[in-house]
């Protein structure tokens, strides 16, 4: 993957490998083995000329997860992320703890010049994300933000389609991120001063996926949500939404239509992701292409625009990375478009919270 001269080339930024690698191996380690933590670190012990030098968490049992997965270098462990930031046999951190501590711990990175795997989003507020990026803006380092999605390759077989005019012209766009309720154990993402509510934590994925087929952000957004379901569960003071669907426009005159609840039944619906043109539609997650014509016409069979074995997308990504890191490339999931996302989602927050339209130029500070 070539670096995207397209996306704000100021951020772009020269890798740089410890005088400890030898053959382009890059020196690893990791903020953060729960959940998330420990998906991403199961794949990245298996990325090509990648050693873990350093395993850092603040539950002693997740420390030593990560270093069990990772005991083919025999890790140091640590319990603060500053220590591990102060490392000369550090290139290279995943970021995969909380929300509330994405910006502390990104630009702290980004200002020790380390690389970043960071995972979505980029902060909970307007000022975290500025932070950051004026922090990517300063370092020699480069952060790739959590979004695997983009190394589905149907999902990017569909957007390089749409790019190339293979339904023409955008018209509309659909997401819907219907799902069972969070995992209780992960008592955090049910507090909305933690997780940013549902739309910041988890919907980011999707309006990912609008932004890099339209390459650009919306700019306003309206939007209503809450709780019918799930008032006090799992624990009595969830803050989070059980359900919400917004509105967001684009340039052009383009809509997004997105919903997201957690009350849906097992099979029921599920995720969908879709773009509509003035010649056609196209499925994101399974690639596939309908054309549109006008009543009456034979309808065309449709167009399955990638076949094959689509491996692992969290797999896909993590290995881009440390290759980015290697060769000096821009990640195709940069800074720029986790700020586009993470924005997105804080602008539908605060329409919803506030229950008014809310613009682009209220949080791109």
């Amino acid at each position: 993957m070539t670096r995207r001269t397209a996306i704000q080339a100021s951020l772009a930024a020269p890798a740089f490998l410890s005088a400890q690698n030898t053959n382009d191996e890059v020196n690893a380690a990791i903020i953060g083995v729960g959940g998330r933590g420990t998906t991403v670190l199961t794949r990245a012990v298996k990325s090509p000329k990648v050693r873990f030098t350093a395993i850092c968490d603040i539950d002693p049992e997740a420390r030593d997860r990560g270093a069990t997965l990772a005991k083919e270098w025999s890790p140091d462990t640590m319990s603060d992320y500053r220590k591990l930031l102060e490392r000369k046999d550090v290139d290279a951190v995943i970021i995969a703890t909380p929300v509330d501590l994405h910006k502390e711990m990104a630009v702290a990175a980004l200002e020790a010049g380390k690389h970043i795997y960071l995972e979505k989003p980029l902060g909970l507020t307007p000022q975290d994300v500025k932070e950051v990026m004026e922090a990517v803006g300063k370092s020699k380092a480069l952060l790739q933000t959590g979004f695997q999605l983009r190394y589905d390759p149907a999902r990017r077989a569909a957007i390089e389609h749409i790019h190339s005019g293979g339904i023409g012209k955008i018209a509309y766009m659909q997401g819907n991120r219907h799902t069972g309720d969070l995992p209780p154990e992960k008592e955090w993402l049910f507090d909305a001063s933690r997780s940013g509510n549902i739309i910041v934590e988890q919907a980011v994925h999707i309006m990912d996926l609008m932004n890099w087929a339209m390459k650009t952000h919306p700019t306003k957004v309206m939007g209503l949500g809450g709780i019918n379901v799930y008032q006090g569960r799992p624990f009595p003071d969830r803050s989070i939404w059980d359900h919400y669907a917004c509105i967001y426009e684009y340039p052009g005159n383009i809509r997004l239509c997105f919903t997201h609840l957690f009350i849906d039944p097992r099979g029921f619906s599920g995720i969908s992701e879709r773009v509509w043109g003035t010649e056609g539609a196209v499925d994101l997650p399974s690639g596939t292409k309908y054309t549109l014509v006008d009543r009456g016409e034979p309808q065309p069979e449709p167009e399955v625009l990638w076949e094959g074995d689509p491996g692992d997308a969290t797999q896909n990504s993590i290995d881009a990375f440390y290759q980015h890191v290697r060769d000096n490339t821009e990640p195709l999931n940069n800074a720029l478009y986790g700020k586009y996302a993470t924005l997105m989602a804080i602008m539908g927050k605060m329409a919803i919270e506030e229950e008014r339209i809310v613009t682009w130029d209220e949080v791109d500070l």
